[in-house]
């Protein structure tokens, strides 16, 4: 998850690109790779009699995955709008941060998570050949590769929860259900030859438990405060985490498991997983550290006054240290230069409702900015001229500051 958030911190389509390959690389993994020349067969793909009928079975099948997935984005981010500030309580990020550890140790094979029989054996028998059997069996498929879509898909699951984000949760889970499909259309269509499975299958599973412990790293920073202190905007912080990254990789030796090792080579393994978490963490850091800090004020009553004095507007930024939107928004809008120049004549007041204290709870009344992240600017007389959230851009977010007089 950590080069996700980096993606999603240069912009959507990179983001979109990202969890594409990761959909890719999921069907790579131990569980799901063996498994597509079977599938393939099963939905009657081999059989078909032109490659277009073929390529039609195999979309059934994988949209039928993409509508499970992105049933499941919709919910995260209607759950995420529903938790609103308990996911920066200790008794959600804790028991999270744990089932994504939990997750990361099977994908390094301390050991296998397996559906119960009973209900594995009852979800093989739905589908069948057909456009309509493909497409049951793409419902049910995302369930029967669960044991490795699991941990990425929790990891996804978790931070749409965490930006309250429906639509970008049905967008992210829709696309990477569409990456699982892409080895099932290219053996369905062309009946390709897959290459044989092997250690570098251990290698893509040891990868994503990697990302998946960089991500619980990322949820802890808001109970731990040497992980949030760990970043920089410095390109030379940036650089010594990717050297630090790639000789942690090397030290783990990521084609072998940590069963059956000897005690040393385990202790080495888990050194270097770690030592590889923790930069891509300081990496992800780095892209969500404004490069100039800019001079906010944190009392409201003492804030209007100023801008009544001066006769200035005042800008509003109400968010929270759990919320990720508004991270990118100060990194990558609010940071950026010309952006900068222009909020040289506003007041500036930042609203931390991370606590949720009734005195956030009346703020976020008063200024009708119940969603995060949310910019509310007034006039220089007193009254609200614009407001903008999640989405802006430097250029939107200009004009919208060349509104306000």
């Amino acid at each position: 998850m950590g080069s996700f958030e980096e993606a999603l911190a240069r912009g959507i389509g990179w983001a979109l690109l990202s969890v594409f390959g990761a959909g890719v690389a999921t069907s790579l993994t131990p569980c799901v790779y063996p498994m597509i020349p079977i599938t393939v067969s099963i939905f009657g793909a081999r059989q078909a009699p032109t490659r277009r009928a073929a390529f039609w079975l195999a979309t059934c099948y994988v949209e039928g995955i993409a509508a499970m997935y992105t049933t499941l984005g919709i919910l995260a981010g209607l759950g995420g709008r529903a938790a609103g500030s308990l996911l920066a309580s200790p008794w959600i990020v804790l028991p999270l941060s744990a089932l994504l550890l939990v997750l990361a140790a099977s994908m390094f094979g301390l050991w296998e998570i397996h559906l119960p029989h009973w209900l594995s054996s009852r979800i093989a028998l739905v589908g069948g050949r057909g456009k309509r059997g493909a497409f049951a069996m793409g419902l049910v498929g995302g369930v029967i590769i669960a044991p490795c879509t699991g941990p990425v898909l929790a990891g996804l699951l978790a931070y749409v929860a965490g930006t309250r984000n429906v639509v970008l949760g049905a967008v992210l889970l829709c696309t990477y259900a569409h990456g699982i499909g892409v080895l099932f259309w290219l053996l369905a269509t062309f009946a390709v030859s897959l290459p044989k499975a092997g250690r570098w299958m251990r290698v893509v599973s040891a990868l994503f438990g990697v990302a998946l412990i960089t991500t619980a790293l990322y949820y802890l920073q808001d109970l731990f405060t040497p992980l949030a202190r760990y970043s920089s905007s410095s390109w030379r912080f940036a650089a010594l985490n990717a050297l630090l990254a790639v000789g942690g990789l090397v030290l783990a030796q990521l084609h072998r498991e940590f069963r059956g090792v000897p005690r040393a080579l385990a202790l080495r393994k888990t050194t270097g997983v770690l030592l590889a978490s923790l930069a891509l963490l300081g990496l992800v850091n780095f892209t969500l550290t404004p490069p100039v800090q800019l001079p906010w004020q944190h009392d409201e009553a003492a804030a209007l006054r100023q801008a009544q004095r001066r006769r200035q507007p005042l800008l509003i930024d109400f968010s929270a240290s759990w919320c990720r939107p508004c991270r990118l928004l100060e990194a990558r809008v609010l940071a950026d230069p010309a952006v900068r120049r222009a909020l040289r004549r506003f007041v500036l007041l930042k609203v931390d409702v991370s606590k949720d204290t009734p005195r956030d709870r009346a703020l976020q009344a008063k200024y009708r900015a119940p969603e995060l992240p949310q910019l509310v600017l007034l006039g220089s007389d007193g009254r609200e001229a614009a407001r903008g959230g999640e989405g802006l851009d430097p250029s939107s977010m200009l004009a919208l500051l060349r509104q306000v007089r």
